[in-house]
């Protein structure tokens, strides 16, 4: 009988901790803080290359901080194209260091703008000082940006709602004259429209910030020769003057490894012209290096017509205040608030197979390959309340992203692509799209076969251990 107790006694003392310390967690408290610091560089500190114009609108980090007394969060967004794996680790350790919020809570979620300064790779030396200038004062903001965020913690409560948008297209296609894939818009393909917007806001209803997530390249001022935070910071200056800047809007990029903005002509013709430019000079000896010799900032003294570059600029402000008023209307609907949430975070590598490509082309024509290193994707999990994001170290088919929410047992559900650093793997196909002769699937460091899988189920066992 004795016996009987002691056993009965273990089981209770083993269950209770656990039971106590969840509901506790779910009942505490929710706090939120938000900030805004302007990193475009000073007119005598644009870089060199790609920037003959100057700057057409400013550069941001943008970052909301949560708490719930127990633990801490930080969602950041910046308007670069890419923040190096190298560098995403080195941030999240000063943030932590700076204001105690674990590195692993950390999201930092790159706009992908292809006109912004691009931060140096693997601790390269930038050949042009002023790159390690805006390096240097970005570092710096970051962490200042969630420090602030931080220091502005107040009561609040969080809301989930999504809204729909047009402007995104697939954009692998035949094309009609060529027989050949390339990249243009089709309207058949698949295409997520679902705008997810996560609400933050005091307890009497007045905004803090708004965190939202939509599947688009941010390629609309690609060679434009200037600096732009492209459509994404049209949006949330959009939102941002609409509450007279009292809030703070952050974009986040969801799975676009196969979506650019429906209407991308502007760009495409000054890609075209100074591509055309750069064959006729000599400077290239075919499209890809002609494409890559533009981009760079290799036909900068090329003038394109004024006029194109106007509609390639108006372009973007029209897409920003659609897509704001698609995201302010959601926010006004948006009905369902919590006051009190648990922060989880769990983090996991996948790894697959990898490939080395051993011939050239953009697209058109199959790729040829040898065995490569394998490739390591970095997935990541953060859960406030049952707003589960889902952050990506690459950028994946949008496919995957709609799948992973499809067997969520998460209703609310947000792939975060292209975040916490950068995968070798480069873009990441569905299993079915590696027989399409594209330039993302060409260049994919993948082997088909075991990326696609293995981000959903790293994904979904996380969620399970979520709910334990």
């Amino acid at each position: 009988m004795k016996i009987m107790i002691y056993r009965l006694l273990a089981v209770i003392l083993i269950w209770l901790p656990f039971n106590v310390s969840a509901q506790a967690d779910n009942s505490l408290p929710f706090k939120a803080g938000a900030s805004k610091i302007d990193i475009t560089p000073a007119e005598k500190d644009i870089p060199v290359a790609r920037f003959k114009y100057g700057i057409r609108d400013h550069l941001f980090i943008r970052a909301v901080v949560v708490d719930n007394g127990v633990a801490s969060a930080a969602l950041v967004s910046v308007d670069v194209s890419t923040v190096p794996d190298n560098l995403y680790r080195k941030y999240i350790q000063l943030i932590e260091k700076e204001t105690g919020i674990p590195a692993m809570n950390i999201i930092i979620s790159p706009s992908h703008s292809h006109s912004s300064v691009r931060l140096p790779v693997n601790d390269a030396k930038p050949d042009d000082s002023k790159v390690a200038l805006f390096a240097a004062n970005f570092e710096k903001s970051i962490v200042e940006a969630v420090r602030q965020a931080k220091g502005n913690l107040q009561p609040a409560r969080i809301g989930y709602k999504t809204g729909t948008s047009y402007l995104n297209v697939n954009r692998d296609v035949i094309d009609p004259f060529t027989r050949l894939w390339s990249q243009a818009p089709n309207y058949d393909g698949p295409s997520d429209k679902t705008v997810a917007v996560v609400k933050f806001e005091t307890l009497k209803g007045d905004p803090i910030a708004v965190y939202y997530n939509y599947a688009m390249h941010s390629n609309s001022m690609y060679m434009s020769g200037v600096i732009s935070g492209d459509f994404s910071g049209e949006t949330s200056k959009y939102i941002e003057e609409y509450y007279d800047n009292k809030i703070v809007a952050l974009w986040s990029m969801s799975a676009s490894g196969d979506q650019n903005p429906r209407y991308l002509q502007p760009m495409q013709d000054v890609e075209r012209l100074k591509s055309e430019a750069a064959l006729a000079t000599g400077r290239a000896k075919d499209t890809g290096e002609a494409n890559r010799v533009a981009g760079a900032g290799g036909m900068d003294d090329f003038d394109v017509d004024p006029k194109i570059l106007a509609r390639q600029s108006q372009m973007i402000t029209s897409m920003g205040q659609m897509l704001g008023e698609e995201i302010l209307r959601v926010m006004k609907y948006t009905q369902r608030f919590n006051s009190e949430i648990r922060i989880f975070s769990a983090q996991t590598t996948v790894t697959c197979p990898g490939r080395t490509r051993t011939n050239a082309g953009r697209e058109g024509f199959p790729g040829t390959y040898v065995d490569g290193d394998p490739v390591n994707i970095r997935l990541s999990l953060l859960m406030l309340g049952d707003i589960a994001f889902a952050v990506l170290s690459a950028d994946a088919y949008n496919l995957i992203a709609q799948r992973l929410k499809e067997e969520s047992s998460y209703n609310f559900t947000i792939m975060v692509a292209h975040s916490n650093g950068g995968s070798n793997s480069g873009y990441i196909p569905t299993d079915d799209a590696f027989d399409r002769n594209t330039f993302q699937v060409l260049n994919s460091s993948l082997k088909p076969g075991c990326a696609e899988r293995s981000i959903i189920n790293g994904f979904l066992d996380m969620m399970d251990q979520a709910k334990r």
